[in-house]
């Protein structure tokens, strides 16, 4: 049996023609799992977060800011996305999923979501293609539920989670950690708990000894209820956003190591895809799909 899956159609809105955002990944991603067999016999349709669950990570008023598409313009140029009907739809869809997906995990010890990870987005703004914090959504609805009292986030995307660690800065059970080019975005970098700057350049060696180095011992000192694993495919080479020099096989690598470390202490995964930014669609799908494959065989 392969591990859940939550998908929404309404993770892939439409954007203007040329955007640099690639859009399409979402629906594609799904397309491959399906064709993989990686799939259950159909996804699982998460309800999109609402104003009081979004709340739980966002100030109010950006909250109804976002809901009445009236975000200052500084903000969305910030974002760097048209915060409109389908992009608003798709941050409340993603947010909506990786709650159930983590709930899901919690019940079953793997799930994931074919979207999150949308590490940008702080408390009081969105910024760098992230509306809203799913994963910090996620986190502080389940802990205020008493669902989980500690998760430890595990952001492997190639850009540091400084909205992360805003969200939860403020939530000392709710512990961070984030491996990510030290010289990429952002510039301004917001601690948190464990950051880990790594060199342009670095392959997939030097990567993996690097997370190898910190999570097992991470893992066991904070023995937490939850991980939220944000599985960002752009530390690989070809990307465009990346400057790290990570191949197909040492993103697979990473992947099965992170589920392996939370499988062998029975602690609960959840997976979001985190960004990645090519033009091939087929390639960067695929590539996505390497964390469900690495849980599908944890099973």
């Amino acid at each position: 049996m392969v591990p859940p899956i939550v998908f929404h159609p309404a993770y892939e809105a439409a954007l203007p023609d040329g955007h640099r955002f690639p859009m399409r990944k979402y629906g594609r991603l799904a397309e491959v799992l399906v064709a993989r067999g990686l799939a259950p016999d159909r996804f699982m349709t998460p309800e999109p977060a609402s104003a009081a669950i979004l709340a739980h990570a966002h100030h109010p008023d950006y909250v109804e800011a976002v809901l009445a598409l009236a975000v200052a313009p500084a903000i969305v140029r910030e974002i760097g996305l048209p915060v409109d009907h389908g992009v608003v739809a798709r941050a409340c869809a993603s947010a909506g999923g990786t709650l159930a997906a983590a709930r899901l995990a919690l019940a079953h010890g793997l799930a994931g979501s074919a979207a999150g990870g949308s590490h940008h987005a702080r408390r009081d703004s969105g910024a760098g293609f992230c509306v809203f914090n799913d994963v910090a959504i996620a986190a502080l609805t389940l802990q205020a539920e008493g669902a989980i009292r500690r998760a430890l986030v595990v952001d492997l995307d190639v850009h540091q989670g400084d909205g992360t660690a805003d969200c939860l800065g403020r939530s000392p059970d709710l512990f961070t950690l984030s491996l990510h080019g030290e010289k990429n975005y952002p510039t301004r970098k917001i601690p948190g708990d464990r950051d880990i700057g790594l060199p342009d350049g670095l392959d997939d060696a030097g990567y993996l000894a690097a997370l190898e180095a910190c999570l097992p011992d991470l893992i066991d000192r904070l023995q937490p209820d939850l991980v939220f694993y944000n599985a960002g495919v752009d530390p690989h080479r070809d990307d465009r956003l990346g400057r790290l020099s990570l191949t197909d096989g040492g993103l697979a690598a990473r992947d099965r190591f992170v589920v392996r470390e939370a499988r062998r202490r029975r602690i609960p995964l959840v997976a979001v895809i985190g960004g990645g930014y090519i033009s091939d669609i087929d390639a960067l799908a695929s590539r996505h799909a390497l964390v469900f494959e690495a849980m599908a065989a944890a099973v």
